[in-house]
């Protein structure tokens, strides 16, 4: 990247959609494996928007920016404030989620970013390492295709939905890396259950460019206990669904979280 002198790298939704992606440098060697796609070729923009990338869902117009961080140790409370604060320059003020990890996968905090139906970086105007870099163990950071923001908002409970008052609310957040030639069926299993005995706030982000999975499950439920009601409700149900999503699925990580107050 040191020789490059100028980089316009675009992201854009459309039926033949057509994705290029760039990551910032990580932390760690465990960023920097899924951010080794954004390495740039002879011609990164041509060569990145041949690329095979499957066809988005109609109802995925709008472009997420979806960042998993983990503090360094002694460093949770500094990074909080950090993850809590929306960037002045950001695109779509106000347009983002902070989830606080409870229990499940290694990640801190989840930083969910609306950017829009398009986005570009350009590396003449790229900032420098922020004062987030020196708290991190480690960070990944991945573009996804989701729905319009109204959409999001509501289904997640953030301010200026329809979702009515939701401090006390828990989300589960999972990804899922798909089995060779099931990406399709893992869709279908991943569908929202229609039958389910509470009120479930979901949204499914859909992989552009960046980590290793390729879809994005975010579920919202009222209060700790709506959800420990679905989890039983789950357990004593057919198993039909679990075993579903297992014949399509080859690695899934699922995490409770808390949602953060935002600035």
């Amino acid at each position: 990247m040191s020789r490059v002198r100028a980089l316009s790298v675009a992201l854009a939704l459309s039926s033949g959609m057509s994705v290029v992606g760039c990551t910032q440098p990580p932390e760690s060697s465990q960023s920097a494996q899924s951010a080794q796609t954004s390495q740039p070729a002879a011609d990164p923009v041509a060569q990145s928007s041949q690329a095979s990338q499957p066809a988005t869902s109609a109802d995925r117009t709008d472009i997420y920016h979806v960042h998993f961080t983990k503090a360094a140790p002694g460093q949770a409370a500094e990074l909080a404030k950090i993850v809590s604060v929306q960037d002045p320059k950001a695109p779509m003020p106000g347009h983002f989620l902070v989830l606080r990890h409870q229990e499940g996968d290694d990640w801190d905090f989840a930083v969910i970013e609306h950017l829009g139906t398009s986005t570009t970086l350009d590396i003449a105007t790229f900032p420098p390492p922020g004062p987030a870099t020196p708290l991190r163990a480690w960070h990944n950071d991945t573009f996804t295709a989701g729905p319009a923001w109204p959409e999001f908002a509501t289904a997640m409970g953030l301010p200026g939905g329809s979702s009515g008052n939701t401090a006390s609310s828990v989300y589960i957040v999972s990804v899922f890396l798909a089995a060779p030639g099931h990406r399709d069926q893992l869709e279908q299993a991943l569908a929202p259950d229609p039958a389910a005995k509470v009120p479930v706030g979901s949204v499914r982000l859909q992989h552009l460019e960046g980590g290793t999975w390729n879809y994005l499950t975010l579920q919202r439920f009222n209060s700790w206990q709506d959800f420990a009601t679905n989890q039983t409700a789950a357990a004593s149900s057919s198993p039909a669904a679990w075993f579903d999503v297992r014949q399509h699925v080859a690695e899934h990580h699922d995490t409770l979280a808390d949602r953060m107050a935002t600035k």
